[in-house]
C-alpha cells in the first residue's frame, strides 16, 4: 500500500536486516493485517544493525520491531498489534463473542504453542548448525514440533481458515508456519500445507511482503553495536 502521509497509523520497522531475515521480520504481520483491512499507514524505519535511539525504548522496551503508534496509543509485540488492529475491522475479527474468543485463542496458540518451538528449530538449523549438540537435538525437536502441529491440523480439518473465516489468527499462524516450512516441510500435514499456501496466496499478503522488502533499502552497517 502506498505510504499515506496523513495516516494516523505509524509502523516502526527496519530499513536493513541480514539476508536470511528479509521478508521474515515480524512487522510483516501488522502490514498484512492493515492491507487486509484497507488501513492506511506510514513507516518509521530503524536499522537492525545500529543501536536504537534511546527514545525508541520508551515505545518498545526491548528495542525490537514492530511497534505501532495510533493517535498517541503505542502498542508493541506483533500479537498485541494484531489484536489492536482487529478491533478496527470485522474483516480481521468477527464481532460475535464466540468468533472473537476463537480468534483470540488461535492467535495466542500460534504465538505460544507453536512459534516458541519453531524458534528452537531456527537455532538448531541456523544459529548453531555446526554444533554437535544441535545435530543431536534436531530429531527430538522435529518430533516435538510434529506433536505441536497435529492438534492444529486436527482443529483445522477441512476448513479454509482456523475459525471458518480469515482473521488475525490466520495471519499469526500462517507467518509461523511459513517460517517452520524452512526447517520442517509441512507436506506431512497436507491440510496445513494447503492452508499455508491458501493464506500466502491472498493479495494482501503479497502487498505486505512487497512493502516490507521495499523498505529494506539501507546498506549493511560496517559495524554492529555491542
Amino acid at each position: 500500500m502506498p505510504l499515506d502521509q496523513s495516516a494516523t497509523l505509524e509502523l516502526f520497522a527496519f530499513n536493513w536486516v541480514p539476508d536470511m531475515a528479509r521478508g521474515m521480520v515480524r512487522d510483516l504481520r501488522p502490514r498484512w493485517a492493515m492491507e487486509e483491512a484497507g488501513l492506511s499507514y506510514r513507516t518509521h524505519l530503524l536499522n537492525a544493525g545500529e543501536a536504537r535511539p534511546e527514545s525508541y525504548f520508551l515505545k518498545q522496551p526491548f528495542g525490537q520491531v514492530p511497534t505501532l503508534a495510533d493517535n498517541g496509543i503505542v502498542v508493541f509485540e506483533s500479537g498485541a498489534i494484531l489484536l489492536h488492529l482487529a478491533e478496527k475491522s470485522d474483516i480481521l475479527m468477527p464481532k460475535t463473542a464466540a468468533g472473537r474468543a476463537a480468534t483470540q485463542s488461535w492467535l495466542f496458540a500460534a504465538l505460544n504453542s507453536v512459534e516458541s518451538f519453531v524458534f528452537e528449530l531456527f537455532f538448531i538449523n541456523v544459529m548453531y548448525a555446526d554444533e554437535e549438540w544441535a545435530r543431536l537435538r534436531q530429531p527430538g525437536a522435529e518430533d516435538f514440533m510434529r506433536r505441536r502441529l497435529a492438534p492444529v491440523s486436527g482443529a483445522l480439518g477441512d476448513k479454509e481458515y482456523l475459525t471458518g473465516q480469515f482473521t488475525v489468527a490466520d495471519i499469526a499462524m500462517a507467518t509461523v508456519l511459513r517460517e517452520l516450512d524452512r526447517y520442517l516441510p509441512l507436506a506431512e500435514f497436507p491440510n496445513l500445507d494447503a492452508y499455508l499456501k491458501r493464506c500466502l496466496a491472498r493479495p494482501a499478503f503479497q502487498r505486505a511482503l512487497d512493502a516490507q522488502l521495499a523498505d529494506l533499502t539501507a546498506p549493511a552497517p560496517e559495524t554492529f553495536p555491542a
